[in-house]
């Protein structure tokens, strides 16, 4: 019979989400092992996703901390100015960081981090990835979790961490209660090349049929000026604008941008994906913690969807290691109240909050706009108001666990 392989916590999804976290256990002296069903080369091809996340300043300093900054010199690049408008029309209100600010956040593309993270954690003994891997079974014992591979491999301890993403089994099968809807709308993502530079500004264009980002990029190795872009559409349009071809896709993204970047070519594979609400009412149960997308997915209007899942992996591995160091069980209920109680409620509000704007700006009409543009003036006009957003926009605010405040736990 296969021995057991035993370690301080179960990882089940190998995203980004799930390595860090392993990566920041592995750190600070507690033993991981993730198990994905991706073939980790696939993920990290230059085909294999077009995505690009900004990390706030405060994600940022975890990275500090961890060692990924350093692997990640170069590929970044650092938000100065988030620039606003209802429609491209007057009323924009301008996000700017002062001389020895920190930036508001650091566009990276996800195959970035990916590398990073393969990279670092090959360092990390610490940490195990198996994959790519099938879970066959999971036991969750009043003593410990046990999962059976596909290939009978068994790995057996006190957690199971759960970071499958949106569509996550283990979370459905464990009974977690889901609150959830549909936008109605799909996300078309990816990269473009342009003509005139960025200079480091991010562009969101609220128009009726959903918002419009443009997010600044490292110029590539020809020198060519490069940004992401997160372009929401009607449901009933998106089958539509996926089937254009590159001239004609590009074309109608010049057209939203109203020049402000110039003549575009696209530069990354194109994605688009549904758009949906999910928030879980509990993100603990026996042996069992939710992170990232398997406990919460918002809208990407404000692109704070991966930040808030890295706010987890901050949170609880400061939970887990206090707990270690006090000989604590791992998977003891009080221990993950705690991280209940530390997460449960900020990742809630950003969820609620995010929903909001999406709602707002998704009304139609002069008058709705008019409201918008009128509100959008006034934050311009309320230094204080202002210094919230830029508060919240930096990952700043609220009880920060000590990895975002760029200390070791």
């Amino acid at each position: 019979m296969t021995d057991i392989q035993r370690s301080d916590v179960l990882i089940s999804g190998g995203g980004l989400v799930g390595q860090t976290l392993a990566l920041a256990l592995a750190h600070h002296g507690l033993s991981s092992i993730v198990v994905d069903p991706a073939d980790p080369l696939a993920t990290i091809a230059p085909g294999f996703d077009g995505r690009a996340s900004a990390i706030a300043s405060a994600t940022w300093q975890m990275f500090e901390v961890l060692g990924l900054a350093d692997r990640l010199a170069g590929h970044g690049c650092p938000i100065r100015a988030i620039k606003v408008s209802d429609g491209g029309q007057s009323g924009e209100l301008d996000f700017e960081t002062g001389d020895g600010d920190p930036a508001l956040g650091t566009m990276i593309e996800n195959r970035q981090l990916r590398i990073a993270l393969r990279d670092a954690l090959a360092g990390a003994p610490l940490a195990k990835l198996i994959m790519p891997a099938q879970v066959a079974a999971r036991d969750i014992g009043p003593h410990g979790v046990i999962l059976t591979l596909a290939d009978g491999t068994q790995l057996a301890a006190p957690l199971l961490i759960v970071a499958e993403g949106r569509r996550s089994p283990t979370r459905d099968d464990a009974g977690f209660s889901i609150a959830g809807w549909s936008y109605h709308h799909h996300a078309m993502i990816g990269a473009v090349a342009h003509s005139k530079p960025h200079d480091r500004v991010a562009h969101e264009i609220f128009f009726p049929s959903g918002p419009f980002a443009l997010l600044p990029l490292v110029d590539d190795e020809q020198g060519r000026h490069r940004s992401a872009f997160v372009w929401t559409v009607a449901e009933k349009d998106g089958p539509g604008f996926a089937k254009l071809g590159p001239r004609g896709f590009v074309a109608e993204l010049e057209k939203r941008a109203g020049g402000l970047l110039g003549t575009m070519e696209l530069v990354a594979p194109r994605m688009t994906y549904p758009l949906g609400f999910h928030h879980s009412a509990s993100i603990v149960a026996d042996r069992l913690v939710l992170v990232g997308d398997a406990a919460h997915g918002i809208h990407p209007i404000a692109g704070q969807g991966l930040n808030l899942g890295l706010r987890d992996v901050a949170a609880l591995t400061e939970v887990l290691v206090e707990g270690a160091r006090l000989g604590l069980d791992l998977g003891d209920a009080a221990l993950l109240a705690r991280y209940q109680r530390w997460r449960g409620l900020d990742s809630l509000m950003v969820s609620l909050a995010t929903d909001g704007l999406t709602r707002l700006f998704g009304i139609p009409g002069r008058t709705a706009s008019a409201v918008r543009r009128a509100g959008l003036g006034a934050v311009q006009r309320l230094p204080l108001l202002k210094r919230f957003f830029m508060d919240e926009a930096r990952g700043e605010a609220g009880d920060l666990p000590r990895l975002l405040a760029g200390a070791e736990v």
